[in-house]
């Protein structure tokens, strides 16, 4: 049983079928697709009922011989055969077989057409048979019946081609002849003719078989005739209409700019592909092709010139029409989005969302998509919590799996650490989205609050069915759109704007309606719920989710890009004019200007448009363009705002390329207006670092304190780090608090005892001294070598003062000094002592009978023994000087909460030599003094030298592990009580008892008392 084609006309099905009836909108699917069988059904049956097929031979035509005929036979038989086994065996022999038989039928044509236009040779009517056969397969002419004067008409016709292929031959051999390389002149044979097949075609793009819907019982050519008045079941997005507005817009500015391309005109064409990349392959090839057939590379009218093409708003769209036309050097206007993914980076980075959900379309875009977005986010410690695909498009016999699959990707949405959720898609993406959020009150699924980060190929755009849907749920979205501005007049041009403005505009009625909820067609008009168009409606009556009176990113995109096409134009215009290349009749025309020649001239141009705005292309050819951060802000009636909140200039210093202001923005109303966070974890707060969790991704994380002597200032620290040298932690361990400056200084308390002692014991000395003058002819001053006395008190006196120089801010000229001056001045008194000591000793060796000492006994050996003493340690000093002197120094790591301001003694080496010539000059003195203690004479000092001398050691054998266990002013402060309680040993152990004798006993003070306790 078949049905008579003849019959199925367009006019009649679409009357039949009639009108969709609008209240059946909200039916199940099941419903509506019971719907469509029966109305299908019904309207076929009604104009073209069944009947018995009738078979009857079909002429062939006539360079399809008998060979060809067995060969056709034979490639089904093996397609028959493939069907039923499935082997790949089988299907690589079918394609071989088939390219075999498509070369043969080729040869054939090409063969039968050549000979019958060389026969035709100087018989007009023959030729334009053949020539309209070949021009239009389909249409047959009647071999007989031509009129003469139209055989004579074409006749001209072709004569007049042939003079101009000639002029345009001649034109290239001048070329020649003037420089230009071979391969860019086009050399035209006319002894021959090769026609491009349909097959051709079908190999470039892959075989392409046309199939029927399965929701169709009526064969898919007629749906396809009539697909201009199936306005009620072919579902519509109205918003889109704007980009062709803006394109009819900037071309009428083009046209009518008497600066810009004078005398030429500028013509668009527009193409839709159905978002199905067999439609892109097509539409692109009719735009490379003439009169409705995809013959490339043959160029039959010169008046439709392509120069330029601008892409189409989804990603695959794009790529295919670059594939196509990067073969011819065809300028292509695509905006570039990969400087979007280091912006929503920068935009995830400034509100610290570390844990968010990837959702990407399922296709190789998507693919791709992931490929560079999850590295850039795992470089900028970005997790990302799931990842799940969006179906590139959906089909009513699939709507059971896309509602079982959508409801686990809601499940996994529901995850409440990702409050952010970055999605990657086009238009049927954004469709699949609404659909789950829609299905899922009806599926008892808790309410979805998130914030959607989306790129600029998303709008909020609505099928004409989806007029009630609600987009509550992506209240407080952020996008990252391209730049828009508002061109002047532009909004006056859309309001100008009625159903029946350019009789080309074959798009504005299906929009119209679709719009409007209305219909132009009165035989459409048989349902009660349906309105009639009256042209009178208003279009900034229309919720934005239909259509928006403010030019949008997309259309501000189509708006440059003929303007930037334009200028191109202009320019090359400017340049011909300059090299005086003019066409016959004296006119610069732009009718030579090949696509490829656009490029060079689109990287020059710089232009500002009549918003404000500059364009400009970079050495690449990329649009030098910002981009905005929208905010989406929706209202219950579907209608809603975009909030400009920051702007992304991918072209700024690295960091630097967003800009955003969060004050203006507004979150979920589920948020109550406050910042969402999406982590893994809650923040590590300052003084706690992260340390990741074993088996999980890195954003997710424990937190530990820092450890003693460690900081972290700022959340979420990987590490927590040291302060600097001058600072230290606080007690919270989240700042540095700048270290003090420390040394023992003069106001201090431990200052002001030092200095109140070494003042003390130095008037003390100079009492001593002032009484040993008034008594210095007394016999217990004259004792034991008066000038020895005065020489071991001015020691003393100076060791008391030189204390004074290791207190207050160390100095270079103190530094220098205290040292030596200690080691001088003890080396000084501790000669003097050894000096007393031997000369008691030597007295005694002396007053033996025969001693031979007494040559020795003297002055001169106590001066002898006093400059020795101390000229040894002027050498050591000195070597010290020259070699490593003492410095100012600052110590930032011995005290955690101090810099020590001290003294270094450059060579620690030479100040131990120092301590250890006292030492040995002290333990000389106590040995000399212990083995004279015992000596029968009452001005023996000997027994108070010793004790002197035991507590001088005392004291510095105490300094050693004392002075190296302590640390900053309180290691000065050992030294000087070290200084001070030696000298003050000595001072008190010689001195008191003669002091006590001259003061308080001067009746003992005399030589018969001495020499009556001598006895």
């Amino acid at each position: 049983m078949i049905r008579p084609k003849r019959l199925l006309e367009p006019a009649g099905f679409l009357s039949a079928l009639g009108e969709f009836p609008v209240s059946r909108v909200n039916d199940s699917v099941e419903a509506l697709v019971n719907l469509w069988n029966n109305a299908m059904t019904r309207a076929v049956d009604s104009i073209a009922p069944k009947h018995p097929l009738v078979c009857f031979r079909t002429r062939s035509a006539p360079w399809f011989s008998n060979d060809l005929m067995i060969m056709k036979h034979t490639r089904r038989g093996l397609e028959r055969r493939w069907r039923k086994t499935r082997s790949l065996a089988d299907r690589l022999y079918v394609k071989e077989f088939s390219k075999t038989y498509a070369t043969a039928r080729h040869t054939a044509q090409r063969t039968f057409f050549s000979v019958s236009i060389s026969s035709a040779d100087n018989q007009p009517a023959e030729l334009y048979r053949v020539v309209k056969g070949l021009l239009n397969p389909d249409h047959t002419e009647p071999s007989v019946g031509h009129s003469p004067i139209r055989c004579q008409e074409f006749a001209r016709h072709f004569e007049n081609k042939v003079a101009q292929i000639r002029s345009a031959l001649d034109a290239n051999i001048v070329a020649v002849s003037r420089g230009v390389p071979l391969d860019s002149v086009c050399l035209i044979k006319l002894d021959s003719f090769q026609l491009v097949h349909l097959e051709d075609i079908d190999k470039l793009l892959g075989e392409m078989r046309s199939t029927t819907c399965l929701l169709d019982p009526c064969p898919s050519w007629i749906i396809k005739q009539a697909r201009g008045g199936l306005t009620n079941w072919i579902c519509y997005v109205p918003k889109m209409y704007q980009h062709i507005l803006a394109l009819a817009f900037a071309i009428k500015e083009t046209n009518e700019n008497p600066k810009l391309l004078q005398n030429i005109t500028l013509g668009f064409h527009i193409l839709n592909n159905y978002y199905i990349a067999k439609m892109t392959y097509k539409a692109t090839l009719n735009l490379l092709c003439r009169q409705n057939r995809h013959v490339p590379n043959f160029v039959c009218d010169a008046q439709k010139k392509l120069v330029a093409c601008i892409g189409g708003l989804m990603t695959e769209t794009s790529a295919i029409m670059a594939n196509i036309f990067a073969v011819y050097k065809v300028p292509q206007m695509v905006p570039d989005e990969a400087y979007q993914y280091i912006g929503i980076v920068r935009l995830l980075q400034h509100f610290g969302w570390t844990w968010i959900g990837l959702l990407a379309v399922d296709d190789d875009y998507g693919d791709r998509f992931l490929q560079a977005m999850v590295p850039l986010l795992t470089q900028n410690s970005i997790c990302y919590a799931f990842i799940f695909r969006l179906p590139k498009r959906s089909y009513l016999d699939d709507f059971t799996d896309f509602i079982v699959e959508q409801v686990n990707n809601y499940l996994v949405l529901m995850e409440r650490k990702a409050n952010v959720c970055f999605v990657y898609g086009e238009f049927p993406s954004w469709q699949d989205l609404r659909m789950m959020l829609l299905c899922a009150p009806f599926l008892s699924l808790p309410p979805l609050a998130k914030v959607w980060i989306v790129t600029s190929h998303w709008d909020f755009e609505s099928l004409s069915v989806q007029r009630m849907w609600d987009i509550q749920h992506f209240h407080g979205a952020i996008s990252v759109t391209v730049h828009s501005n508002q061109p002047l007049g532009f909004q006056q041009f859309v309001h100008n704007i009625k159903p029946f403005w350019a009789k080309e505009d074959h798009f504005i009625q299906n929009f119209w309606e679709q719009a409007f909820s209305c219909s132009f067609k009165i035989f459409n008009m048989n349902m009660e719920t349906s309105k009639f168009c009256t042209g009178e409606e208003k279009l900034e009556s229309l919720p934005h989710t239909f259509f928006e009176m403010n030019m949008i990113g997309h259309s501000y995109n189509i708006y440059n890009a003929v303007y930037a096409v334009a200028h191109a134009l202009h320019a090359i215009y400017v340049s011909s004019s300059k090299h005086k290349r003019l066409l016959e009749g004296g006119e610069v025309g732009l009718q030579i200007v090949q696509p490829w020649l656009l490029h060079h001239f689109l990287k020059c141009i710089f232009f500002n448009n009549s918003a404000g705005d500059t364009v400009s292309f970079d050495e690449n050819g990329q649009l030098l363009a910002d981009f905005d951060v929208t905010n989406w802000v929706t209202f219950p009636n579907n209608s809603f705002v975009r909030v400009k909140v920051g702007r992304l200039e991918p072209h700024a210093p690295l960091g630097k390329e967003l800009t955003l202001h969060d004050n203006h923005i507004l979150w979920h109303r589920s948020f109550n207006q406050i910042q969402p966070l999406s982590v893994c974890n809650d923040n590590c707060y300052p003084g706690y670092s992260r340390k990741k969790k074993e088996g999980e991704r890195f954003c997710c994380y424990d937190c530990v304190s820092c450890p003693e002597g460690m900081i972290s200032d700022k959340k979420d620290m990987d590490a927590c780090s040291n302060c600097p040298e001058d600072q230290y932690p606080n007690k919270d361990q989240n700042q540095c608090i700048p270290k003090i400056l420390s040394y023992l200084s003069f106001n201090e308390l431990l200052g002001i005892i030092f200095t109140t002692s070494a003042i003390s014991f130095s008037l003390i000395t100079v009492l001593v001294i002032g009484v040993f003058k008034k008594y210095q002819d007394t016999p217990i001053v004259k004792a034991n070598n008066r000038t020895l006395t005065y020489i071991l008190l001015v020691s003393l006196l100076l060791c008391f003062l030189c204390s004074l120089l290791f207190i207050g801010q160390p100095g270079k000229v103190t530094c220098l000094l205290r040292q030596m001056g200690f080691g001088l001045v003890f080396s000084m008194a501790l000669s003097s002592v050894l000096a007393k000591t031997i000369t008691v000793v030597m007295a005694f060796m002396v007053t033996k009978p025969g001693s031979r000492m007494r040559k020795w006994v003297g002055k001169r050996m106590a001066y002898s023994i006093v400059l020795s003493g101390s000229f040894f340690q002027v050498g050591i000093c000195t070597v010290w000087l020259i070699t490593s002197p003492p410095f100012p120094d600052t110590d930032m790591h011995s005290m955690n909460e101090e810099i020590l301001f001290e003294c270094n003694e450059g060579s620690p080496t030479m100040f131990y030599c120092v301590l250890g010539y006292l030492s040995f000059l002290a333990t000389v003195s106590f040995t000399m003094a212990f083995l004279a203690r015992k000596l029968p004479d009452s001005f023996n000092e000997a027994k108070f030298i010793t004790f002197s001398m035991l507590i001088f050691c005392s004291v510095w054998v105490s300094f050693v592990p004392a002075y190296q266990s302590t640390k900053g002013k309180y290691m000065v402060a050992v030294e000087i009580f070290s200084i001070l309680s030696s000298s003050a040993g000595l001072l008190g152990s010689i001195f008191s008892p003669k002091c006590y004798i001259i003061l308080l006993r001067p009746e003992l003070n005399n030589k018969e008392h001495l020499r009556r306790r001598g006895k």
